[in-house]
């Protein structure tokens, strides 16, 4: 991101508002100033030259509790610091503080009522600029890394996380929410885990940059992990998924690859937020062996894979007799696939004919040698059920662990 962007939308605030602004980032530092203003006290002209905050300017500003608010923050005017009175508004963005706008009240005003007035009209305004700010954030800092760290433990299960949280601005009172999972296949590709989780991080924020479904993001090793509010009228995982695939690729210097969604169940409790974590993941790893299911996948979608991804089941496909024996006698390989995606397409021959680019006769011609060779019909009810569930199974066991 450029700076000419956050200068742009300072101008833009200030235009609105019609006063003195200045923008600094969370140690103190100047990061953008309106243009020059009939109203300017000793502080603010300080700022502009030195580019940080004193510490006697900073300690009588932290003492008004701007470093945990989340709303506009009057801040009284001191004579001894030769400084006006102005409004702290705190930026933040998917869960976190990004910086602080400074607006000062003019040499007459004894109070910021009209200016915590005016902020109302521009919510939008500094929202962007919250968003503008996010993506300049080091995606390496503790203040970044401590919450996407206490997101994950939350997703993992761990209470204290699960209750901080729950009471972070940004999601507080916003559910119901849902949890989405972004792989790309190429991760595996990648050997170093610190490059890896910093790759998922930074395209992650930037993919999402716009969306205001999206509430918090993080990312791991293997994939980045999405905290969703009102998916189904905010949330385009088209092109989410589109976004993210050109962000890996850009950030990581590597050709494009397919990038997985996966998406959890609706929640309104947030303690379900682990089982949701563990939907999406199912979700993304049964679009990762099934291609049937398409790059976006709900974990309802998924079918007899929910059944297969609870924990501590482990289905494995050489338990079924039916399906041990036609491996074994598949030599060539082209009896089970068709006989899946038949199970797949509803038993439509011709659907599988289509997308096998084989004529009926031929589909016809495989489910006869399967017959002859297990003994029974691979379309009546209990082999069906078994041979499926088998190869599913077998797809299953290949997917990747997130």
């Amino acid at each position: 991101m450029r700076g000419a962007d956050i200068d742009q939308a300072v101008a833009i605030i200030a235009e609105h508002l019609d006063r003195a602004l200045s923008l600094a980032d969370l140690e103190g530092k100047l990061l953008a100033y309106s243009a020059h203003h009939a109203t300017a006290d000793r502080v603010r002209t300080n700022f502009v030259l030195s580019k940080v905050v004193p510490p006697d300017v900073s300690d009588w500003q932290l003492s008004h509790g701007i470093a945990t608010a989340v709303r506009p923050v009057p801040v009284p005017a001191n004579a001894e610091l030769e400084m006006l009175g102005r409004v702290c508004v705190p930026l933040l963005a998917r869960g976190f503080r990004v910086g602080y706008l400074w607006v000062l009240q003019l040499d007459d005003e004894l109070e910021p009522d009209a200016i915590l007035q005016e902020l109302r009209g521009i919510r939008r305004e500094l929202d962007s600029l919250a968003e503008l700010l996010l993506d300049r954030t080091n995606a390496d800092s503790a203040g970044r890394r401590a919450n996407e760290s206490q997101f994950l433990a939350a997703c993992s299960g761990d209470r204290d996380a699960l209750v901080s949280v729950g009471g972070w601005p940004g999601v507080h009172g916003r559910g119901p929410w849902r949890l989405a999972m972004l792989v790309d296949r190429g991760t595996n590709a990648r050997r170093n885990p610190a490059e890896s989780i910093l790759l998922h991080r930074l395209s992650a924020l930037q993919t999402t940059l716009g969306i205001d479904a999206v509430l918090f993001s993080a990312g791991t090793e293997t994939q980045a992990v999405l905290l969703l509010h009102d998916v189904i009228d905010g949330f385009d995982g088209s092109e989410v998924l589109r976004r993210f695939g050109l962000e890996v690729a850009r950030r990581g210097g590597q050709p494009p690859a397919p990038v997985l969604l996966g998406l959890s169940e609706p929640f309104s409790d947030l303690r379900r937020l682990p089982g949701a974590y563990a939907e999406a993941r199912s979700a993304v790893q049964a679009a990762w062996v099934d291609a049937q299911l398409g790059p976006l996948v709900s974990f309802r979608a998924t079918g007899v894979y929910q059944f297969l991804a609870v924990e501590g089941r482990d289905v494995v496909p050489t338990e079924s007799a039916l399906f041990s024996e036609l491996r074994d006698l598949d030599h060539n390989g082209e009896l089970l696939p068709v006989l899946e995606l038949l199970y797949d397409k509803n038993g439509s021959v011709a659907e599988v004919a289509e997308q096998l680019h084989l004529h009926r006769t031929s589909i016809y011609n495989r489910l006869r040698r399967i017959r002859s060779l297990i003994g029974v019909d691979p379309l009546g009810g209990q082999a069906r059920l078994e041979l499926h569930l088998a190869l599913k199974a077998e797809r299953w066991a290949g997917r990747p662990r997130l």
